[in-house]
């Protein structure tokens, strides 16, 4: 029969066994929980490498809006300005502000708040002038 001490001990080391066993359970979790979301971080980072490609190219693809010649890109907080006209007939038919997306992505509340002030007609001409 186990007296009192070796009952104690190998409680204590049936805790002990445990609690590294959860332990390593936790590690391997914590490990595939890390993996994922890596894989999800170098996914987000090549779409929006993709898109920033596609933002480059996006003048020479079909059905742009209008001549690349007319179109400078901008990038931030809108792709492109557009002056469809300018370089052929040297005057300018429309302005058009581009932004240009890919897949399913969406414009940003940045991009809503300028596409809204745009068609609301609060767009003006201002000449600044250094002295």
């Amino acid at each position: 029969m186990l007296n009192n001490f070796s009952v104690s001990t190998l409680l204590l080391i049936f805790v002990i066994i445990l609690l590294v066993l959860l332990l390593i359970i936790q590690q391997i979790a914590m490990a595939r929980k890390l993996k994922k979301v890596r894989q999800d971080a170098v996914k987000r980072s090549n779409a929006v490498k993709g898109g920033q490609i596609a933002e480059q190219l996006a003048p020479f693809l079909p059905n742009f809006p209008c001549n690349p010649a007319d179109a400078h890109f901008l990038g931030q907080p809108i792709d492109y300005i557009a002056f469809p006209g300018l370089c052929e007939k040297g005057t300018v038919d429309e302005i058009l502000l581009i932004e240009v997306k890919t897949g399913s992505s969406q414009l940003s509340q940045r991009e809503k708040g300028i596409r809204q002030a745009v068609e609301a007609g609060k767009i003006r001409y201002v000449e600044y002038r250094i002295n």
